[in-house]
This record gives structure tokens, sequence and C-alpha cells, in this order.
């Protein structure tokens, strides 16, 4: 497995959860949740402070395995976001993650009302350890890599 630092993104319509990893890819933990309004320069100051080897951005693949109005939106988030910043971004199946997040929120004894914030992250942290174990388990970095015309990352 590569070494370094993660950042995985799970991209919502009014909020965008923002998870992190140790540089060994053991340990997914939430960073914070971002207003969807300010995400974009969020992240950017992000990458710089954390310098990540990627961040990983999950694409909310219907259940057929089809593209639905999400999807378009996350890839838009995060082509949005390769433009900014100087480090790769990869885009991630991320179907039922929030589904996941939400059952372990409940599981903890959360309420739904008092989910609202932290389920992005909770999101986030979830497909950033799936894109860890992936490439552990495969040897292969996760996903699709966006490469943006004009950059070969």
């Amino acid at each position: 497995m590569r070494r370094g630092v993660r950042l995985g993104v799970d991209v919502g319509k009014a909020r965008v959860g923002v998870a992190s990893c140790d540089p060994d890819g053991l340990l997914a933990t939430p960073v914070e949740t971002l207003p969807r309004a300010e995400a974009l320069s969020s992240l950017v100051q992000l990458a710089q402070e954390r310098e990540p080897l990627e961040i990983v951005v999950g694409l909310p693949i219907g259940l057929s395995g089809g593209h639905t109005a999400s999807t378009d939106d996350a890839e838009q988030f995060a082509r949005k976001l390769a433009e900014l910043v100087a480090v790769p971004v990869r885009l991630i199946d991320e179907r039922l993650s929030t589904v996941q997040a939400a059952s372990g929120l409940r599981a903890a004894g959360r309420s739904a009302k008092n989910q609202r914030e932290v389920i992005d992250q909770a999101a986030a942290v979830i497909l950033l350890q799936h894109a860890v174990d992936s490439e552990k388990a495969r040897g292969v970095p996760p996903g699709q890599l966006l490469v943006l015309k004009g950059n070969d990352a």
C-alpha cells in the first residue's frame, strides 16, 4: 500500500463531510462537516495543511448501478476540487455509506435529529476506510483517478 495521509469527502447537497486517515491507512477518523457553499475553499486549505497523498470523493451510484442526480453532483464537485488542489482526486463508489453511517449512529444512541451534523463525517469515514482497506487487499489504488485536461495527476 502507498504510504500517506488521505482525505475522504462525502458530498451532500447541504453539507460535505470530511475524514482523514493516518499515513499507514490504519484508521479513518472524522475531521469536520463543512457547509456546502464553503466546502471547496475549506478543502483546498485542508489539503495545504495536511498534504495528503490523495483525496477520495464518494460517488453515490444508484443501487442498480446507474448514475443519479447525486452522482452527477458529486462528480462535478470532485472535478472542481481536482482543479483547485495539487494532489490527485479519486472517485470511489460509496453506495449505502450514508445508510451505514446512519445505522451506526442510531446504534450509538443518536436520534435522527442529532445525526444531521455528523452523518456526513461518518459517511466520509466509512468511504475512506473502505478505500484504504481496498488498496491494502488488492494492492492497487482504489476507484477512478480524475485526470483533468492539462493535468497528468
